[in-house]
């Protein structure tokens, strides 16, 4: 498993030409990734790291402020994406193979055990639309962006 997490002054998601999830700032950008052989627990691993990284500027502090508050610490809301498309493997020729990536209705699950859990912590989390051809739009602050696994 694998997310990709930016910290953002605005994020939203729309398929078709209408939005279906968007957040403003200070907010957290998640697109993440299911693997195949990812662990159970992993689900949980990276969505306690979405929620507790110390990457988002105090309450009322500027964006160039330092950056050691996590979303719990300021109610920072969530636009949660997933991405197939991070478990591209890259290693071999110049075509990703997405042979590492969940199948679409396991993938589904773990996303939506994602959003339950950072919901159940007092988080607001929008998200995207599974299985849809989605554009993403941010505007990310810093830019202040970070990889996180479950291992």
């Amino acid at each position: 498993m694998r997310a990709v997490v930016s910290t953002v002054s605005e994020a939203s998601v729309s398929v078709e030409g209408k939005v279906v999830g968007s957040v403003s700032g200070p907010a957290l950008l998640a697109l993440v990734g299911v693997g195949r052989e990812d662990p159970l627990d992993a689900w949980e691993t990276v969505a306690r790291k979405i929620a507790e990284l110390r990457i988002l500027p105090a309450a009322g502090e500027p964006w160039e402020s330092a950056r050691n508050h996590s979303a719990i610490d300021v109610g920072a809301p969530i636009l949660l994406v997933s991405q197939f498309t991070l478990m591209g493997a890259t290693a071999k020729g110049r075509r990703p193979s997405w042979s590492d990536a969940a199948p679409g209705e396991t993938a589904s699950k773990v996303i939506d055990k994602m959003v339950d859990y950072l919901r159940d912590r007092g988080l607001h989390v929008e998200t995207g639309q599974f299985g849809t051809m989605m554009k993403v739009h941010s505007v990310n602050e810093g830019p202040f962006t970070v990889i996180v696994e479950a291992s």
